[in-house]
């Protein structure tokens, strides 16, 4: 290992500066807490809230997963009662593909534009020859997620099925993005 020597490559008064912020601000550790419920199975849910569990599941048929064999489904209740789907559609290039959750979203937007607020969403995943396992969405979809609900200007509750079998339940989307980038961080036009 060779003695790195920065003399000359970073100026001395950027070595010796302090942090651009207060010294008390870099020696207090943080953090998020997330709520949730963990339910331990479906008949914990309300009447609604299991057609929307049972929805996502059964959604799961429809994935076109070939190169993964992870099928994915997601469901969104309605206030109108309405129960819309989407699944996870794969590509073989592979960036080109979309979640579950997000295809719902986009799918409901694009085909009623009108629609009732969201009141509920589920999640569930399976492998193609296994049993139904933890689905919790990617960084890009939670972001689409809470732009909805932040769109509809009412929380959207969110059911995921966790590692040890159990059902979680969230009272917001906003819950799973806690540091997000919403309109606010746009500049005004």
């Amino acid at each position: 290992m060779s003695n790195l020597n920065y003399s000359g490559l970073i100026p001395h008064h950027v070595l010796s500066s302090p942090p651009p912020y207060p010294h008390y601000m870099a020696r207090i550790p943080r953090q998020q807490l997330i709520a949730y419920e963990e339910l331990d199975s479906a008949t914990d849910l309300s009447a609604a809230e299991q057609a929307t569990w049972q929805a996502a599941r059964d959604a799961t048929a429809h994935a076109y997963a070939p190169y993964s064999g992870f099928h994915v489904g997601a469901a969104l209740l309605l206030a109108d009662g309405t129960i819309f789907r989407g699944t996870n559609q794969e590509n073989a290039a592979y960036p080109s593909g979309l979640c579950a959750e997000r295809t719902a979203l986009f799918g409901l937007a694009a085909n009623q534009p009108h629609h009732a607020p969201i009141v509920a969403m589920a999640v569930a995943a399976r492998p193609s020859d296994g049993d139904f396992g933890p689905a919790f969405p990617c960084g890009a979809c939670r972001q689409v997620m809470l732009e909805y609900e932040v769109r509809q200007g009412q929380v959207i509750p969110l059911l995921l099925p966790s590692r040890a079998g159990t059902i979680l339940r969230f009272s917001s989307l906003a819950a799973l993005m806690p540091f997000n980038f919403s309109p606010d961080d746009l500049p005004a036009s």
